[in-house]
C-alpha cells in the first residue's frame, strides 16, 4: 500500500519510528518531510502530504507535537479527511464512518506502542459506506482546491 508520511520536527523521531515498521510490512512509502528535528513549520509539511495524497490517490499518515495543527491545517483541502486519533477505536471509527485517507498522530501524545497500534489498526480498518456515505459525501467537496 502506498502511504504518505508528513511530520513537523516535533514528531520527526516518532515519525522514523513509524516509517520502520510500516517499512517492515512492506508498505511504499512517500516521505514529505520533514527530514530532522530541525525547528520548522507543520502547515508547509501538512501541504505537501496533502498534494501527494490526493495525487496518488493513497493514504497518509501526518504527525506533529500534538496532532491537532497538522490535522488543521491538512484538512484545508478538498478531498483530504484527516482524522486526529488518539487511540485505536478512534482510528477504526475513522476509517468506518468516515473514510479518512489521512491519520493524524500526536507525537508528545501517545508512546510509539501507541502510535504504532494506532496506525495498525487505521491501516487494517475498512470504510462501511451505506449511511456513512451520504454524510462523507456532504462535506469531501469542501475546502481548498489544489
Amino acid at each position: 500500500m502506498d502511504i504518505v508520511l508528513a511530520c513537523d520536527h516535533a514528531a520527526f523521531e516518532e515519525k522514523e519510528m513509524l516509517k520502520k515498521h510500516l517499512l517492515s510490512l512492506r508498505h511504499n512509502l512517500i516521505d514529505v518531510g520533514t527530514n530532522s528535528n530541525e525547528r520548522c513549520d507543520y502547515p508547509d509539511f501538512a501541504k505537501a502530504g496533502a498534494v501527494e495524497v490526493l495525487k496518488l490517490n493513497c493514504l497518509g499518515i501526518f504527525l506533529c507535537g500534538s496532532g491537532i495543527g497538522i490535522s488543521m491545517a491538512a484538512n484545508r483541502f478538498a478531498g483530504i479527511r484527516a482524522a486526529l486519533c488518539r487511540s485505536s477505536k478512534e482510528a477504526e471509527l475513522s476509517k468506518q464512518h468516515n473514510n479518512a485517507n489521512v491519520l493524524c498522530l500526536g507525537a508528545r501524545i501517545n508512546s510509539n506502542d501507541e502510535l504504532v497500534a494506532i496506525a495498525n489498526t487505521w491501516l487494517s480498518s475498512s470504510f462501511e459506506g451505506g449511511r456513512h456515505l451520504d454524510r462523507v459525501t456532504k462535506f469531501d467537496g469542501w475546502g481548498t482546491k489544489l
